[in-house]
């Protein structure tokens, strides 16, 4: 019996999978075992072809492939290669045991690439499971990027069995590509921004007070709510928050490109955070993940948008509540439970009542007290508790003007963060323990005084303090300031709900 060591993907991590055949006397056939998805079983005719249009006789005896462990079902395409040089290689005395082998096969031998070879890798390289892959040149050219991991090429059937068969293995070693974009290093780790602003902060005119607190929201991963009347720009600031955000690591870029390629997408590795701004009118499951990944879950290391709050359903805003406060998500099925990563920056806009002009200098309000009552009580307690930023936009003048670009905002946003990566901080301020707040969120005697009477006069709870000082701490990081000072509390309690 000869083995390959290939993978499948189990919700969003990888699984190993020995893929295993055996060549025995009987009539000839051609049996997959193994809870093989039909994607699997469409690879015997795939490979049957690849094999006889490049002059491979197949052999006449009755093939068994096997895909172990059976109890997990396997799905994809890129079964074919190691399946293909299994029955091709049947003869030669072959050592795969170094490798993981991954490839869709054309009918003709090609190799392609599939969507699901780059999340499988990654995740298998997290695992420290891999260190030796055989892909196409195309599925290289993306897993290049992953670290701690030797790649191998090939561009069809021949040459995967050429690699086998030769000595000359160099000659099929994929060159690693580097991300080509601005980076700064903290403490020896490189961490990768662009300078492409697509959308600019300059394009906003006045609202001064929410260009701040996006500034705020954007340097320490800060949850923010933004409320005002229709038009004042609550959508247009939130569409330049990815472009001033923190810079990433190589590890958040690959998750990114991971979600990508779940959702089955091109991964383009640039170093923005994405947004994802679902509609209200979102289910339940397709926000919090049912049968498939969560919008929820494809904001990690990103901006979780919700326009229009108040309209999206009671049950979707209370499910936000686990994955704000613990930033993860477990979700159970039938035969299984997945835990998502929700490190995402939350960002919501909503008007101040059903008809949107209570704060409109300009337009009179249709709505009754009850109405408006009703409206705000769509947002629970405990929900706007885990909210850092609340701002109101009021209506601007015709004479305002924009005072700031993003590339200047940007330029603070790098400072803020240098400060707390120095530190020696894993998350940033917004996503801190309680333990680490204690450590890195210190106030001298003045500021804990203002800070017990604003708990006793405002009621605040034990999260809202913490919430308070972690707002705090990211002030005081844009003004380098090492402790939290009396005005850097201040603002902070000035960002609260009233």
């Amino acid at each position: 019996m000869k083995i390959i060591k290939s993978a499948t993907l189990n919700e969003i991590e990888a699984k190993e999978v020995s893929v295993e055949a055996t060549f025995t006397k009987g009539l000839p056939s051609f049996t997959i075992v193994g809870l093989a998805t039909n994607s699997i079983q469409e690879s015997k005719d795939r490979v049957k072809s690849s094999l006889l249009t490049n002059e491979y006789k197949f052999p006449p005896k009755k093939i068994t492939i096997n895909l172990a462990p059976s109890e997990i079902k396997k799905a994809g395409s890129h079964f074919d290669l190691p399946i293909a040089l299994l029955v091709s290689l049947y003869e030669d005395k072959v050592n795969f045991d170094e490798y993981h082998i991954f490839g869709e096969l054309s009918l003709n031998g090609d190799i392609k690439d599939s969507y699901s070879i780059f999340p499988i890798i990654l995740s298998l390289v997290k695992q420290g499971k891999i260190k030796n892959v055989l892909v196409c040149e195309k599925s290289a050219k993306k897993i290049s990027k992953i670290p701690n991991i030797k790649i191998y090429s090939v561009r069809n059937l021949l040459e995967a069995i050429d690699f086998f068969k030769g000595k000359e293995k160099d000659k099929y070693l994929y060159k690693k590509e580097k991300f080509e974009y601005e980076k700064i290093n903290v403490n020896g780790k490189d961490f990768y921004f662009t300078n492409d602003y697509k959308l600019d902060f300059k394009d906003i005119r006045g609202q001064e007070n929410a260009k701040k607190a996006a500034l705020i929201a954007a340097s320490g991963n800060h949850n923010i709510i933004l409320e005002g009347s229709p038009g004042v720009g609550k959508s247009m600031l939130v569409k330049r928050l990815p472009f001033i955000m923190t810079p990433m690591s190589i590890d958040e870029i690959l998750e990114i490109a991971k979600l990508q390629a779940l959702q089955l997408k091109e991964p383009d590795f640039k170093p923005i955070r994405t947004i994802r701004s679902p509609h209200n009118t979102s289910t339940k499951a397709s926000i919090v993940g049912g049968t498939n990944i969560g919008e929820i879950s494809l904001a990690n290391s990103g901006i979780l948008f919700f326009d229009e709050l108040p309209h999206f359903s009671s049950s979707i805003i209370e499910a936000l509540r686990e994955p704000l406060e613990d930033y993860s998500l477990l979700v159970s099925r039938a035969n299984s439970k997945v835990l998502y990563e929700t490190k995402f920056l939350f960002v919501a806009a909503m008007n101040p009542c059903p008809c949107g002009n209570l704060l409109s200098v300009s337009n009179n309000c249709r709505c009754n007290e009850l109405e408006i009552k009703r409206y705000k009580n769509r947002l629970s307690e405990p929900f706007l508790d885990r909210i850092d930023l609340y701002v109101i936009m009021n209506d601007t003048s015709v004479d305002s003007k924009s005072t700031i670009t993003s590339q200047e905002i940007r330029r603070q946003v790098l400072n803020a963060f240098k400060m707390q990566m120095l530190r020696g901080q894993k998350n940033l301020n917004g996503k801190l323990s309680d333990d680490e707040i204690t450590k890195y969120c210190i106030l001298d005697s003045e500021t804990k005084e203002v800070l017990e009477k604003a708990r006793i006069n405002l009621n605040l709870s034990f999260r809202s303090i913490n919430k308070i000082l972690k707002v705090s701490r990211t002030i005081a990081d844009l003004e380098e300031c090492t402790n939290i000072q009396k005005r850097h509390l201040l603002e902070s309690l000035s960002y609260r709900r009233r």
